[in-house]
C-alpha cells in the first residue's frame, strides 16, 4: 500500500484544522484536538492524518473487487 502524502495541520486558537492537498478535510475540537496534536509528536503524521480524516483506504478497494473470491460463479 503507498504511503500516505500531502495531508498538512494548522492550529487556529483550540481547534486543528487537517487539510489534503491544499482542500479541508476535516476539523477537530476540543480532546480530539489535543489527543491529536499529542500523537502527531510521536506516530507518523501523514498516516495520524489520513487515518483521521478516513482517506487511509483508498486503493484497496479496486484490488479487492477483482479478487477470485469477490467474483460472481
Amino acid at each position: 500500500m503507498p504511503r500516505p502524502e500531502g495531508f498538512e495541520y494548522s492550529v487556529r486558537g483550540e481547534q486543528v484544522v487537517i487539510s489534503h492537498h491544499g482542500r479541508l478535510a476535516t476539523t477537530l475540537r476540543g480532546w480530539r484536538a489535543q489527543v491529536f496534536l499529542e500523537d502527531v509528536e510521536s506516530e507518523d503524521p501523514q498516516e495520524l492524518m489520513a487515518r483521521l480524516t478516513g482517506n487511509y483506504r483508498r486503493g484497496h478497494e479496486r484490488q479487492a473487487r477483482n479478487h477470485p473470491r469477490h467474483q460472481r460463479r
